[in-house]
Order: C-alpha cells, then structure tokens, then sequence
C-alpha cells in the first residue's frame, strides 16, 4: 500500500514518539507495502471478533460511559414525569416511586451522580493527555478536539455514500460523526447542569443576574430543562444507538463500551490512520495481518515471510 501524505505522517510521527529502531521500523514498512491499495478489500478480508481485537478505551472511559449512561436514563425517566405530573403516563411513573415527591428525591440524587461522573470525565480528559504530553507520545489528532480534516472527511464521506467516491476517507481515532455527538452530548449536559440549578439554588441566580432579567432566566431555564432531557432522549434512541449498535455491521451490538475493544473491520472502515498506528504499536497485530493477508493471497509487496501477489 502506497501511503497518502497525512498517512505517512502519522505513521512516522508514531514511529518516533515510540522510539522504533531500525529493524522494527523495517518491518512495519514491509507490513505496510504488503496492504491491498483497495481499503474496502482489507475490511472485508480481516478477521474480526466480535467482541473486539483492537484497544480503543480505557477503563475510565468504559466506566463514565456506564454511569454517564445509567445515570441519564434514570434522570429522564424520573424527571419528565415530574415535570409533566398531571399527564396519563406520567402517573403511573410516579406512583411506583410512591409519589411525585419521592421521585424528585430520586431525580435529585441521580443528578448528583451525573455531574461527579461529569467531572471524572474532565479528570481524565484532562490528565490523560497531559501525562502523555510528559511521554512525549501526545498526538493531538488523536483526541477529541475538532480539525479541519473533520470538515474535508464530512465532504467525502458525503461523496462516498453518493456513490461518487471508490473509499471513504481515512478518518482518525475519533471521526467527525463522533465529534459533533460528543460536543452535542457536552452542550446538552451543560444546559442540563445549568437549568439544574437554577431550581436547587434560585437565590444564587437572583443575585447573580440583573434583577431586570433574572425572571426572564428562571423561566428560560423551566423550560429548556425538560425540552432538552427530551431532545437529547431522541438523540440517543434515534442516532447514538443506530450508528453504534443497530447500524450494518454493528447490529445486534458492539461491544466496545463494555470491552474497550474494537473489531479490525470497524477499526480499518472508519479508523484508518489509528489502524496504522495499532500496526506500529502491536507487534502481534503485525502479524495477525500478514497471516491474514497470505492465506487470502492478497499480499501486495514482499513482507516479511510473505508472497508477491
């Protein structure tokens, strides 16, 4: 596989922050001129498990995923009955409670789990890159933050699904569907906390805010507090859980969030340039596709124990 310019430099800029010696170095470029230029002919040829053969997330971020997930579900099912108590199907949520009030204790306790789970994330966000930046193996494509190859990825990608394009882009670790949802679900948190607190501490708000716009503020909040719990439950049934678990190729589940592993597959599809990086970080991944690459005969170039296609 000949590499395009963005790709050569991650796999190089890998290669360094890893320190590989020569010998090594020759052996990741063998595996790498023995892919098929054909990325699309990779995915479908890789052997995958199901529950994952690739690292994608640590503990940390399994276990905010979990709490993140429990805690969000349970603040919407106790609180928009809350707030729309007098309605048919908001009673009997209630009453298996023992009553509106008992659920507002709930609502309440929950939502304090959600932001100390809110701050665990920005713990690890922010001290994880932090001792990688000490290690000198920080790759800030690696992360999160959004970039312009983002937007140049969303146009072809586009293209592709058009039938305009052979592949899809090579797309990083985090692709530009994965930003927006997460800074959507960041935005919608944010509200939530906000709107939160404006019920549990007005008198805060009031002296916070100008008293010409604090009622407006209050009001504002009342309404954005269940309209967004609602917004951001559509979200979550109607694109989050499509594109993760119901999508082709993902249905009935990925097991990601629970193994913190990805299948070669997904990894080559969608995570290109970090399946270059597994193969600089994963001697065993080296060779598992080399093996896989000659029992298919689809070795391009010469590699090490390998064939010419």
């Amino acid at each position: 596989m000949k590499l395009s310019a963005e790709a050569r430099d991650v796999v190089e800029t890998c290669m360094r922050q890893r320190r590989i010696g020569d010998k090594e170095r020759a052996e990741i470029e063998a595996v790498i001129a023995a892919l098929p230029q054909d990325r699309v002919l990779l995915a479908k040829n890789v052997v995958s498990n199901p529950v994952g053969d690739l690292p994608r997330y640590s503990i940390h971020i399994r276990l905010q995923h979990m709490l993140t997930f429990t805690t969000f579900l349970t603040l919407a099912f106790t609180g928009l009955p809350i707030h729309f108590f007098e309605a048919v199907w908001a009673e009997p949520f209630n009453s298996v409670l023992g009553g509106v009030g008992i659920t507002r204790i709930v609502h309440r306790t929950i939502a304090v789990l959600m932001v100390l789970s809110m701050v665990y994330h920005l713990m690890t966000i922010t001290l994880g890159p932090w001792a990688q930046w000490r290690a000198g193996r920080l790759d800030w494509r690696r992360t999160m933050l959004p970039n312009w190859k983002d937007l140049r990825d969303l146009r072809a990608d586009v293209r592709y699904f058009a039938g305009r394009g052979d592949m899809r882009p090579e797309m990083d670790k985090f692709n530009y569907k994965q930003k927006i949802h997460y800074f959507a679900a960041a935005f919608g948190n944010l509200v939530m906390v906000v709107s939160g607190t404006s019920f549990l501490f007005p008198e805060f708000w009031n002296w916070l805010l100008p008293a010409a716009i604090a009622s407006e503020w209050q009001e504002l909040m009342r309404l954005s507090h269940p309209h967004e719990a609602l917004l951001a439950l559509l979200v979550i049934a109607f694109w989050h859980w499509y594109n993760v678990h119901l999508a082709p190729g993902r249905f009935p589940m990925q097991w990601t969030f629970l193994t913190g592993r990805i299948t070669r597959e997904h990894q080559i599809e969608e995570h290109f340039l970090e399946y270059l990086r597994n193969l600089v970080e994963l001697p065993e991944e080296r060779r598992a596709v080399i093996d896989m690459l000659e029992s298919r005969e689809l070795v391009a170039e010469a590699a090490p124990g390998g064939k010419r296609r």
